[in-house]
C-alpha cells in the first residue's frame, strides 16, 4: 500500500488517544477505531505512520500492530487469550535444565535461578525442576499462582506479553520482566541462553542467527511497547 496521507498525529479522544491521518481516523484490521489507552504510546504510534516512506511497510510498525492485536483479538476474548498465556506454566522453560556439560550446566543455575527465586518470593511458590526434555508437572499451587498474575494483566499488557512468552519460553520470566525484577535485554539473554551455547560449541549458521536476530527485535518491541503503555 503507498502512502496516503502527509500527517499523522495523536489527538485526546473520550478517555483515550486515537490517531489520525491529516485528520482523519486510523482502523484496525477489523475496522476497529484505533484508539490507545495513553498519550506517550498513541504519539509512538503516531511516529510509526509518520516515518512511513511512499511505500507502507508494517514490519516497521510494531507498536501499531501490538495496538491492532489488543484491539481486534485480545479485547474481545480476554478469558480466552489469559489462558493461552496462563499454559505456559505448566511446561515454563526456567525448569527445563540440561544434564551436562558442567558449564552449560552453571549458565543455566546463573541466568535461571534468580528469576525462579524471584517467583518463589513474589508469589510464595515453588517449582519441580527436571534435567532433559520429559514433562514434569509443577505443583497444583505453583499454576493456579502463575494464572492469577496473568488474570492481573492489564488487558493492554496481554497482547505484547504473548509474545514476550512465545518468544523466551517462560511465563515467569515475562512477568519478572513486567513486575520489574529483570530488563528485556536480560531476560533474552537468558531464554536464548541454550541457543548460544549450541553455536559456541559448533559454530554460528547465518540463517540460525539471522532468526535469533529478528527473534531479538521482536522480543525488544514487545518490552517497549509495555513500557509505553505504562507509560500512560
Amino acid at each position: 500500500m503507498k502512502r496516503f496521507w502527509k500527517t499523522a498525529e495523536a489527538l485526546a479522544d473520550g478517555p483515550g488517544w486515537a490517531i489520525r491521518l491529516d485528520g482523519r481516523p486510523v482502523r484496525t484490521p477489523e475496522r476497529a477505531l484505533l484508539v490507545v489507552p495513553g498519550e506517550v504510546l498513541a504519539r509512538a504510534i503516531a511516529a510509526e505512520w509518520n516515518a512511513q516512506g511512499e511505500e507502507i511497510d508494517p514490519r516497521t510498525m510494531p507498536m501499531t500492530g501490538f495496538a491492532n492485536a489488543t484491539l481486534d483479538r485480545v479485547l474481545p476474548a480476554l478469558g480466552t487469550f489469559r489462558g493461552q498465556i496462563a499454559a505456559y506454566a505448566e511446561s515454563d522453560l526456567l525448569c527445563y535444565r540440561a544434564d551436562g556439560p558442567t558449564e552449560l550446566i552453571a549458565r543455566q543455575q546463573a541466568h535461571w535461578d534468580p528469576l525462579l527465586d524471584w517467583a518463589r518470593g513474589a508469589h510464595g511458590i515453588d517449582f519441580a525442576i527436571t534435567a532433559g526434555i520429559l514433562p514434569v508437572d509443577q505443583p497444583a499451587r505453583t499454576l493456579a499462582a502463575l494464572r492469577g498474575a496473568v488474570e492481573v494483566l492489564p488487558p493492554w499488557l496481554l497482547a505484547p506479553a504473548a509474545t514476550l512468552t512465545q518468544i523466551s519460553g517462560t511465563l515467569v520470566g515475562t512477568l519478572a520482566l513486567l513486575g520489574g525484577a529483570t530488563e528485556a535485554e536480560a531476560l533474552f539473554e537468558a531464554a536464548s541462553l541454550d541457543e548460544r551455547w549450541q553455536a559456541e560449541q559448533w559454530g554460528e549458521d547465518a540463517d540460525a542467527a539471522d532468526r535469533l536476530a529478528a527473534r531479538r527485535t521482536e522480543f525488544l518491541n514487545a518490552a517497549r511497547y509495555c513500557a509505553l503503555v505504562r507509560a500512560g
